[in-house]
């Protein structure tokens, strides 16, 4: 079916956003490259998706020299792969994917926007941002928001030619691996060492937040509610899994502080186990203050566990207010507080909630259907003179 180069800026993305898709593409007849920076993700990657792989070094702050190497090496690269499909996901791979897709003449050219910095910027780093996103746009052929509220907003804000814009199946990048993500086919070992990590206490009540631990990703205000909270419920604890960015997005020294002294507040700095810790856990909590269509929504719905997150683009594509979980203003501490508190004084109309989104996960967000989506939009470009 011809050549086909996914690629992302930095293999992580390789590895937790898209896993087995690649290999699922391979499997369907494509001539497979993945391309990323160099990481430490990139072993596991290249032996899961069994697929070749490029380095590009390519950067996610804003470094023009090297973006210029980086695009010139891109360009190198298609004029020898001569690949029929280019397929960039996040920012800095999209603008120089696209840039050097289009100038060597790849025929279909996408990308796919799983979220947009520039919705959370203002001044200058806004029109920057703006800029750049509007320039991949004009690069690409093909745009895919992986949300429809991202559609919405693209539309909105006229980024692009609403001809190209185009939302894959019901949304999502990769889809949720129910089989992975279902408490009947957990380990008990790994469930047991999990929560030996955690010292569980089933007395307790467990909050949890999975990803980067930046302020994007409203962990100011989680941490400053539940520390809170925590005065007048003494028996509820925040377990916040994810690493700290302090060179791109760091916390205020009053949050790390926070993180780091109260007793009530468990840090786990990396895992691979997610799952487990969704399966102890009693509430799901994701105050974001952008996305494009968060896997951790998805892997908690289908955990069945209960959730109160921001209502963002994203967010609200999968969850609806009091008939799947719970929505608060990005940003609203006191909105955040109110939802917590209702959650924890309603735990029964929390579990019909998150049954509810489990049934949605399993009827539109299986990998398997948006893989066969992904590779049917393929076929259909390919075809098109």
């Amino acid at each position: 079916m011809g050549k086909l180069i996914r690629i992302t800026t930095v293999p992580m993305a390789l590895r937790y956003l898209l896993h087995g898709q690649m290999l699922y593409m391979k499997n369907a007849g494509f001539d497979v490259l993945m391309v990323s920076a160099q990481g430490k993700e990139l072993e596991e990657v290249l032996a899961k998706e069994q697929c070749p792989h490029t380095v590009i070094p390519m950067t996610r702050k804003i470094t023009p020299w090297q973006d210029l190497i980086c695009l010139w090496q891109l360009i190198r690269l298609f004029r020898k792969e001569k690949p029929a499909i280019v397929h960039t996901h996040t920012p800095k791979a999209g603008l120089l994917g696209m840039l050097a897709a289009k100038i060597s003449g790849v025929k279909v050219r996408i990308h796919t926007v799983a979220g947009m910095p520039l919705m959370v910027e203002k001044g200058i780093k806004y029109r920057i941002l703006r800029f750049t996103e509007k320039l991949t746009y004009r690069a690409a052929n093909q745009v895919w928001p992986n949300s429809y509220s991202l559609y919405d907003y693209i539309l909105t804000q006229k980024l692009t030619d609403p001809g190209k814009l185009r939302v894959i199946s019901k949304g999502s990048s990769n889809g949720i691996d129910v089989q992975r993500f279902n408490r009947s086919m957990l380990d008990p070992v790994l469930l047991e060492q999990t929560e030996d990590q955690l010292q569980f206490d089933p007395g307790l009540t467990y909050l949890l937040c999975v990803g980067r631990l930046v302020k994007d990703k409203g962990i100011t205000e989680l941490v400053d509610v539940f520390t809170q909270l925590h005065k007048t419920h003494t028996h509820i604890r925040l377990l916040l899994t994810g690493q700290f960015e302090p060179d791109l997005d760091p916390l205020p020294a009053e949050t790390l502080d926070a993180i780091r002294t109260n007793p009530a507040i468990i840090h786990i700095d990396w895992t691979n186990r997610v799952e487990y810790f969704m399966a102890v856990a009693n509430l799901f909590v994701f105050p974001s203050h952008r996305e494009g269509f968060p896997n951790v929504l998805l892997q908690a719905g289908a955990m069945q566990t209960p959730i109160v997150c921001s209502a963002i683009a994203g967010n609200t594509d999968i969850v609806e207010e009091k008939f799947t979980g719970l929505l608060f203003p990005a940003g609203d501490k006191a909105s955040l507080s109110a939802q917590i508190d209702f959650a924890l004084a309603h735990p029964a109309d929390m579990r019909t909630m998150a049954g509810r989104l489990h049934q949605n996960i399993h009827k539109f967000y299986r990998q398997e259907t948006v893989w066969a989506a992904l590779h049917e939009a393929y076929t259909q470009l390919l075809q098109q003179p």
